[in-house]
């Protein structure tokens, strides 16, 4: 990813709300599975860290980023932005880039 292309995932970002959240437990297994079905579904998720969860953001969201095969795209205090492209359904197209479709 690109800086232009993050910089874009952080303005898609601002708008979204937390759809997870981490709290004392930290990442389970069951925790990085709901986060790649949302990823899934969405392609763009925001991960809210709660104060109970005693693991720094920053580590807390490259370890998910590799468990769920998705990239970082920020984490400012305790929220976590995370991005994958789903290639069934594709819901985010970056400016300039061209899609093809299997419409006729």
């Amino acid at each position: 990813m690109n800086t232009k292309e993050r910089a874009y995932l952080k303005g898609l970002a601002q708008n979204i709300t937390p759809v997870l959240s981490l709290g004392k437990s930290s990442l389970t297994p069951e925790f990085v599975e709901a986060a790649a079905e949302a990823l899934k579904a969405r392609e763009l998720i925001k991960v809210n860290v709660l104060k109970n969860c005693i693991d720094d953001p920053g580590t807390l969201a490259i370890t998910l980023g590799e468990r769920t095969r998705s990239e970082v795209v920020q984490v400012i205090g305790r929220k976590i932005v995370l991005y994958k492209r789903n290639q069934e359904n594709i819901k985010i197209v970056f400016p300039g880039e061209k899609i093809k479709t299997n419409k006729k």
